[in-house]
C-alpha cells in the first residue's frame, strides 16, 4: 500500500510513475495547476474590462474595484486556508479552492449588474487566496532539495501558461465583443483541476506534525523511493517537531521566527510594487494609450504573455543552479529598465513609431525580468524559509501580504495615472525596482541545494538572514541582534 491523500492515509496511489522523483513531480505538477487557474484569473480582466466598462458605463474607480475585488476576495482567503491545511490537510484545502474556481467563474459570466460581477470576483479571490497559499507550500513539503526550486517554480510557469491562454482567449473572444464568454471560460479548467486534486498524495510533513509516523513514512518511500534518506529526512522532520509553539504564540516568544516572517512579508510586498499586475491587468490599455487599436492591442498582450511563459522556463532550468539571489538580483534590474523605457514610450518629443516600439520593448523586457526572476522566485523562498510548526502562520503571513499589495497597485493605477501621467507612473516603479535590488542584496538567504531542516536550523540559531546556509558562526552562540 502507498499513501495517497489526506483523506485515506493508506489508499493506493492512482499513478505510479517509473522514479521516485517521477511520483513527486507529478504531484507537484498537479498542485501547480492552481497556479495557471491564477493565471486565467489575471489574464482575463484585462480583455473583458473594457466591454464589461461599456455595457455598465462604469467610472475609473468602479474599474479599479472590479479588478480589486479579486485580490480583496485572496486576503480573505489565506487565512481559511492557513486554518484548513493546518487541520484537514494541503489536499482537502486544495480541493475546497478548486471548487470554489469553478463557482466564482460561472457567477461572473451570469452577471446580472457591477455588484454581483464584484460579489464574483470576490469569491473567485478566496479560491485564488486559498490555492496560492496551500499549493506552494505543499510542492516546497513534497519535494526533495535538489529539486525543490524547480518545483516550486512550476507553480509560477503554470501561472504564466494561464495569462498566455487567457489573453489567446480575450483576443478570440473580443470579435464578439463578448466579455461574459471571457469569465466563464474559466470554469472549464476549474473542473479539470478540481478532478485532479482528488488524486494528490499527502504531505509527508503534514503527516509527522499530525502524529502519523509510519504514513509519513510511507508517503516519503513513495516519493523519495527506498534508502538512507528516507530515514535521515524523517529523523529531522521529527527534530522539528519537539519545538510546540506555533503561529501568535511562536511570533510573540520567538524573535528568529519573527525575522523569517518579516523577510516573508518583505519578499511579497517586493513581488507586487515591481508593478507586474499593472502590466498584467492593464495591458491592452497601456498598447493603446502607445497607438495601437483595436484587436492589435489584444494581440499584443498575446506576445507579452507568450515571453512570460518562455522566460519562466528559463527560470526553472537556473533556480537550482544559479540560486536564488542572483537570480532575483538580476531580474529586478532588467524590470528597472523595462519599466523606464515604458517611461519614456508616452514622453513628448518621442515619435508615435517609436513610442510604440518603446512601449512594447518596455513590457517585454520588464516582463521577462520577472518571470525570470521575481515571479518565482519569491513564491520558492517564502515556502523556504518558515519554520515546520510556524509554517501555515508565515506563508500566510506572507501570502496575505502578496494579496494586499497586489488589491493597493490594481485599486490604484488608473488613479496614479491620472495624477502623474502615464510616463510617471512608469517612472515611479522603475525607481522601486531599483531600490529592490538593494534590499534583495541585504537580506536575502541563498537557499540553493539546502534542506528545509537545515535553513531552520539556521534561522532559529540567529544566524543573519543573508548568511543562511553559508555556516557563518554567531558571535558567542545565540542571537546578536543582527538581521
Amino acid at each position: 500500500m502507498t499513501l495517497y491523500g489526506d483523506i485515506d492515509a493508506t489508499r493506493a496511489t492512482p499513478f505510479k510513475p517509473a522514479s521516485a522523483r517521477g511520483r513527486a513531480g507529478v504531484a507537484s505538477g498537479l498542485a501547480a495547476v492552481a497556479g495557471m487557474m491564477f493565471g486565467l484569473d489575471i489574464g482575463v480582466i484585462s480583455g473583458a474590462l473594457g466591454p464589461i466598462a461599456r455595457e455598465f458605463h462604469a467610472s475609473h474607480l468602479q474599474q479599479e474595484w472590479i479588478v480589486a475585488a479579486m485580490m480583496v476576495g485572496a486576503a480573505l482567503g489565506v487565512p481559511i486556508a492557513a486554518r484548513l491545511s493546518f487541520g484537514w490537510g494541503r489536499q482537502r484545502t486544495l480541493l475546497i479552492g478548486a471548487a470554489l474556481f469553478v463557482a466564482g467563474s460561472l457567477s461572473c459570466a451570469l452577471a446580472g449588474s457591477l455588484g454581483t460581477l464584484v460579489a464574483g470576483r470576490v469569491v473567485m479571490g478566496l479560491a485564488v487566496g486559498i490555492s496560492t497559499f496551500t499549493a506552494p507550500l505543499y510542492i516546497a513539503e513534497i519535494a526533495d532539495p535538489e529539486h525543490r526550486g524547480a518545483m516550486v517554480s512550476i507553480y509560477q510557469l503554470m501561472i504564466t501558461i494561464g495569462i498566455m491562454a487567457a489573453f489567446v482567449s480575450n483576443a478570440l473572444f473580443s470579435y464578439f465583443d463578448t466579455w461574459r464568454w471571457m469569465l466563464g471560460v474559466v470554469a472549464f479548467p476549474g473542473i479539470v483541476f478540481l478532478i485532479g486534486v482528488a488524486f494528490l498524495p499527502a504531505s509527508p510533513r503534514w503527516l509527522m506534525m499530525r502524529g502519523r509516523r509510519e504514513a509519513a513514512r510511507r508517503a516519503l518511500q513513495d516519493l523519495r523511493g527506498q534508502g538512507r534518506s528516507v530515514a535521515r529526512e524523517l529523523r529531522e522532520i521529527d527534530a522539528r517537531l519537539h519545538v510546540r509553539s506555533a503561529g501568535w504564540a511562536l511570533l510573540r516568544d520567538d524573535r528568529n521566527f519573527r525575522r523569517s516572517v518579516v523577510l516573508g512579508v518583505m519578499l511579497q510586498a517586493i513581488q507586487q510594487f515591481t508593478g507586474m499586475n499593472v502590466v498584467m491587468y492593464y495591458a491592452p490599455r497601456i498598447l493603446g494609450l502607445a497607438g495601437f487599436v483595436d484587436h492589435a492591442r489584444l494581440w499584443g498582450t498575446v506576445t507579452v504573455g507568450a515571453v512570460n511563459v518562455a522566460a519562466t522556463f528559463l527560470a526553472i532550468g537556473l533556480v537550482d543552479r544559479w540560486g536564488r539571489r542572483p537570480m532575483l538580483i538580476s531580474g529586478l534590474i532588467v524590470m528597472s529598465i523595462g519599466m523606464a523605457l515604458l517611461g519614456l514610450s508616452p514622453s513628448d518629443g518621442v515619435r508615435a513609431a517609436t513610442g510604440q516600439a518603446l512601449a512594447v520593448g518596455g513590457m517585454v523586457c520588464f516582463v521577462s525580468g520577472f518571470a525570470f526572476s521575481a515571479g518565482p522566485v519569491i513564491w520558492v523562498l517564502c515556502a523556504e524559509i518558515q519554520p515546520l510548526q510556524g509554517r501555515e502562520f508565515g506563508v500566510a503571513c506572507s501570502t496575505v501580504t502578496n494579496w494586499v499589495a497586489n488589491m493597493i497597485v490594481g485599486a490604484s493605477f488608473l488613479t496614479l495615472m491620472d495624477r502623474l501621467g502615464l510616463s510617471g507612473a512608469f517612472w515611479l516603479y522603475a525607481g522601486l525596482n531599483a531600490l529592490f535590488v538593494v534590499l534583495i542584496a541585504l537580506f536575502v538567504p541563498e537557499t540553493r541545494g539546502l534542506t528545509l531542516e537545515r535553513i531552520e536550523r539556521d534561522l532559529t540559531s540567529g544566524v543573519r538572514l543573508r548568511d543562511i546556509g553559508r555556516g557563518v558562526p554567531v558571535p558567542n552562540g545565540a542571537t546578536d541582534g543582527r538581521i
